[in-house]
């Protein structure tokens, strides 16, 4: 049996998932302000360079339990029907990610193409994280 590689499984969810520029991402900002940036990196990443000012952190390992209003939980604040934006340092991560939300049934997921540091580049602003 041929395992898959993980730059084979990146490469099925970038197909099939929606993949925002820092700079389209500004433009759905405007369009849609009440949409919620996820942060999915892991805690250590965020204390060692902060993340996105105002994006929300769910780790990977939690996603999908944040978002499934049946499950026990359930964060009430990101209510399925608002429109999520996932990042992750490169975009490896938040495209598996966005993935599974959307097999979970989310039609309102994309992600940020080059995740975080492109954001930075890109010149959002971020914020430290205790």
């Amino acid at each position: 049996m041929k395992l898959k590689t993980s730059k084979e499984l990146v490469d099925e969810a970038m197909d099939k998932i929606k993949t925002l520029s820092p700079i389209e991402f500004k433009e759905l900002q405007k369009q849609k302000p009440d949409l919620v940036l996820i942060d999915i990196r892991d805690i250590r990443e965020l204390k060692k360079t902060g993340k996105i000012k105002g994006a929300k952190h769910m780790p990977r390992g939690m996603l999908e339990f944040w978002l499934d209003p049946e499950s026990p939980y359930y964060k009430k604040d990101i209510t399925p029907d608002k429109t999520k934006v996932l990042y992750c340092a490169s975009n490896w991560r938040s495209a598996l990610a966005a993935l599974t939300i959307q097999e979970m049934g989310f039609n309102n997921v994309s992600h940020i193409k080059g995740g975080f540091q492109a954001m930075v580049d890109e010149g959002f602003e971020t914020e430290i994280i205790d």
